[in-house]
C-alpha cells in the first residue's frame, strides 16, 4: 500500500484567499468539514478590497493576467509527467495491483451504496488524450454498475448556456450512495473561454470563486469530492493523437478540435496551473497524476479513490429486528 504522505506530494497546494489569515475555514483539515460560512465571507472581502486596490494589479489583469500565472505561483512544470513513482516495478505487477485495488473499491462502493448516506465525486481532468476514459475503463473495472455513474461533459447545449455555468453540473452530482465520476466537468467552462478569449481575467476569478463555494456546499451535504489532473508530456500527446489518426478502429476518437487545441498547448498548461492553484482546498483538493505511463496512471488514481473511500464512514445498515429468524418457504 502507498503511503499517505507520499500520494500527498502531487497535492496541489490549498488555495488561500488573499487577505485571509491563518484561521481562514479553508485552511481545516479534510476531517473538520463543518461550518465554512467564513470561507464566502472572506472570499466576497478579498474580491472587494482587491477590486478597491486598483492601481498596477488592476492594469495587469486588465492585460490578461491573473493573480494564479505570476511567477511564483503553482506551475504544471513541477512534475515529470513520465516518472512512475507509484509503479509496482513493471507493467504487469502495475496491472496486477490495480485489479486487487478493483476489488477492494468494489467492496468499499457495495457499502457507500447500502449506506445512501454519503456520497462521492471523482473528477477526470487532462490534456485531449490524457487517458480520461481509459483511467475509468481500468481502475472501476472490478466496481458493480450498481452505485457508480459516469457523465460526460461536452459543448454547453444552446439551452444550458442560457443557465449559470454550474447549473447543468448541479444536475449530474452523486446522489446518497453514489459514485459518480467527471469526464471531463465544470473545469472546462473556465478552460476553453479563457483559451478562446470569450472569458477574462475577472469572470475567470469570479468562476474560481463560484466553482469554491459550490464544491463547498456538496462537502457539507456529504460528498468526498476527489479531483485528478492527468498529466501527459505534448510529446506523449503528439504519439498518441498519431496512433488515432493511423488506426481505422481508433480515428473515431480524434476529432480536428484536438489538433487545434493542441496549438495552443503551452495556454493549455497555464489555464490549467492556474485553475488547479485557485481551486485546490482541503474538502476539494487537486492531484497531479503522471500519466505517460498508462498503467502508473491507473495505479495513482486506484489509490487515491481508495484511500478517500477508506477515510469514510461506510458501514452496512443496521440489521432489522423484523427480519431476526425469518424463515423463507
Amino acid at each position: 500500500m502507498t503511503k499517505a504522505s507520499e500520494l500527498d506530494d502531487y497535492c496541489v497546494p490549498f488555495f488561500v484567499p488573499e487577505r485571509a489569515g491563518a484561521s481562514d475555514p479553508e485552511g481545516e483539515t479534510p476531517a473538520a468539514r463543518k461550518s465554512r460560512k467564513g470561507l464566502i465571507k472572506a472570499e466576497k472581502k478579498a474580491e472587494a478590497e482587491k477590486k478597491a486596490e486598483g492601481g498596477k494589479k488592476a492594469d495587469a489583469e486588465k492585460k490578461g493576467e491573473s493573480p494564479a500565472s505570476r511567477a511564483d505561483r503553482f506551475s504544471l512544470s513541477q512534475y515529470d509527467a513520465s516518472l512512475k513513482p507509484f509503479s509496482k516495478g513493471s507493467k504487469a505487477a502495475d496491472l496486477e495491483y490495480v485489479a486487487e485495488l478493483g476489488v477492494a473499491l468494489d467492496r468499499l462502493q457495495n457499502r457507500l451504496h447500502a449506506q445512501k448516506a454519503e456520497r462521492v465525486l471523482l473528477v477526470l481532468q487532462g490534456m485531449d488524450a490524457s487517458g480520461k476514459d481509459g483511467t475509468i475503463r481500468s481502475v472501476f473495472r472490478e466496481v458493480d454498475p450498481l452505485g457508480l455513474r459516469v457523465v460526460a461533459f461536452r459543448q454547453p447545449s444552446e439551452y444550458e448556456a442560457q443557465h449559470d455555468f454550474l447549473w447543468r453540473v448541479h444536475a449530474q452530482v452523486p446522489a446518497g450512495g453514489e459514485l459518480a465520476i467527471f469526464n471531463r466537468s465544470h473545469y472546462e467552462d473556465v478552460l476553453v473561454p479563457r483559451i478562446l478569449g470569450t472569458l477574462d481575467s475577472e469572470e475567470c476569478e469570479r468562476r474560481y470563486r463560484n466553482i469554491r463555494q459550490f464544491e463547498a456546499l456538496l462537502a457539507e451535504a456529504g460528498t468526498t469530492i476527489l479531483k485528478c489532473f492527468l498529466h501527459i508530456s505534448k510529446d506523449e500527446q503528439r504519439g498518441r493523437l498519431q496512433a488515432r489518426a493511423d488506426d481505422p478502429e481508433k480515428q473515431w476518437k480524434l476529432d480536428p478540435s484536438d489538433i487545434e487545441a493542441r496549438k495552443h498547448w503551452d495556454d493549455y498548461q497555464d489555464a490549467y496551473a492556474d485553475a488547479l492553484a485557485a481551486t485546490s482546498t482541503p474538502y476539494a483538493p487537486w492531484y497531479v497524476v503522471p500519466a505517460n505511463s498508462k498503467s502508473h496512471r491507473n495505479v495513482m488514481v486506484a489509490e487515491l479513490v481508495r484511500r478517500a473511500m477508506d477515510a469514510m464512514t461506510l458501514a452496512y445498515p443496521p440489521v432489522n429486528p423484523a427480519m431476526k429468524g425469518v424463515k423463507i418457504e
